[in-house]
Order: C-alpha cells, then sequence, then structure tokens
C-alpha cells in the first residue's frame, strides 16, 4: 500500500522543505531536482515511529556532535545516501564512528530511517535537507572525521554540468569542516565525472592525495544499486580519496 508523501508532511510540516527560501534572492545552483513520490505503508509508519529519536531538523546553530550521538565518536558525513542500503551495512560494521546522513529525497531517507530504527543503529542521525546549508550553517569547522559521497548524479550532459556536486566551491567547503587527518571519500561509475573529482579535489587548497590518481577499491563500501546499474553497462567504478593535511 501506498500514501502520498502529503501525508508525512502535514503531520511532520519540518520535513516538508529541503532548503531556505529568502525573498528576492535568486536560487543558486542545486545538484538535485526534487519529484514528487509516493510512500510504502511501512516508509510512513517509519518516519512516525522513529523521526524523533534518529532525525534532525534544519534550524542554524552548530550542532553539538556529543549531544547529538551522546558520545565522542568521530563524525562521519554522508551526502546523498539513496536508499541507504551501503550507509546501513557500514554504521553496523564500522560503529566506532558515528554517522549523520543527508538526503533530500524522500522515499530513500524513509527506507534508511527504517533500516535505523529497526537495527536500532543508534549512531546513525539523518537529515532531509540540502547538503551545503546543513553544512554552512549547522556544522563547525574542523569537527568531521570524514565524507562519503558515493554515486552523486552525474549529470552528464554539458549543459548539465553545472549541477554537478563536486566543484570548487564545495570542495573548499567540505575541507574546511574536516580535521586534521579527515577524508573525503567519492565513488563514481561516470569516468568525466571522476577526473573532474580529481583535479577539483587536487587543487582544494588543505587537501591531499595519498594515492597517485584513484584509490584502490575500499572493502568497507556496500556495492550500491547505482554501482550494480553502472557494472551492469561495463562503467568503471573509479574512487577518489583525500585527505586533510
Amino acid at each position: 500500500m501506498q500514501e502520498n508523501q502529503g501525508t508525512i508532511f502535514h503531520d511532520i510540516p519540518e520535513l516538508e522543505w529541503v532548503e531556505t527560501k529568502e525573498e528576492g534572492k535568486a536560487r543558486p545552483i542545486k545538484s538535485y531536482v526534487l519529484r514528487g513520490a509516493y510512500l510504502r505503508t511501512y516508509q510512513t509508519e517509519a518516519i512516525r515511529r522513529y523521526y524523533t529519536t534518529y532525525g534532525i531538523p534544519f534550524k542554524p546553530g552548530l550542532l553539538d556532535w556529543k549531544q547529538v550521538f551522546g558520545n565522542d565518536k568521530p563524525v562521519v558525513i554522508e551526502i546523498g545516501f539513496g536508499m541507504g542500503t551501503a550507509t546501513a551495512r557500514i554504521a553496523k560494521e564500522r560503529n566506532q564512528y558515528n554517522y549523520l546522513g543527508l538526503e533530500v529525497f524522500l522515499s530513500g531517507f524513509a527506507k534508511l530511517l527504517h533500516a535505523v530504527g529497526e537495527g536500532k543503529l543508534d549512531n546513525v542521525r539523518l537529515m532531509r535537507f540540502d547538503a551545503v546549508e546543513v553544512l554552512t550553517n549547522m556544522v563547525e569547522d574542523a569537527s568531521v572525521a570524514g565524507f562519503h559521497i558515493f554515486f552523486p548524479d552525474p549529470w552528464p550532459k554539458k549543459r548539465q554540468q553545472k549541477r554537478r556536486l563536486i566543484q570548487a566551491p564545495f570542495a573548499r567547503l567540505l575541507a574546511s569542516k574536516l580535521k586534521a587527518g579527515g577524508y573525503i571519500y567519492c565513488v563514481t561509475d561516470w569516468e568525466e565525472y571522476a577526473q573532474q573529482m580529481l583535479d577539483v579535489l587536487s587543487h582544494t587548497e588543505g587537501l591531499s592525495n595519498p594515492y597517485s590518481g584513484f584509490c584502490p577499491p575500499v572493502g568497507w563500501r556496500d556495492t550500491t544499486k547505482f554501482e550494480q546499474k553502472g557494472l551492469a553497462k561495463q562503467h568503471l567504478i573509479n574512487e577518489v580519496w583525500f585527505e586533510k593535511r
């Protein structure tokens, strides 16, 4: 059984908007386009049951990680977790870290929220809001142990490429939030975008690449649905790893 997402917005209004709106200010270019969706019954039930425990609303003001998670474990932020399958597995198997997942698409947000709640993954928190605004307004500089960005939309057409997430201003923002020794880990099956990631991050002050180019596959990352689609098309999977000096 499916339910229109408007029902959950009525119950939890803060989930309806994924960006702030300022009168008279031009909307910046976004790396995503929101589409309407229907939620399955278990997804709406998951939001109603687990959002207050594992969800974080957008609110300008720096997050206190110890208050958010109840401990001092290092924090990794995943940007655009999709359906969240990889996120749930990584959080369970690498539980020496806390994880903040950011995703604007409600269906994936609800699916991972269900997995986190049912699995009692207390080292995971989720937000449905634009990553740029969250990082700018809610994350303290030099407070993050790592960023995961797995299979961001490649926006393959030339006229679309300005929408790609990995651009110089965003890379500088990520670098400013990393602790010394922290990392940025990106994966894509789009060769030209992978090269752009390498170029952008290589020219971001404070970051260094411990490899000569792409990094070898990281064993603890789960295979995502997007990766499976890419492999089915015989796309090469490229992994990019940079660290904060």
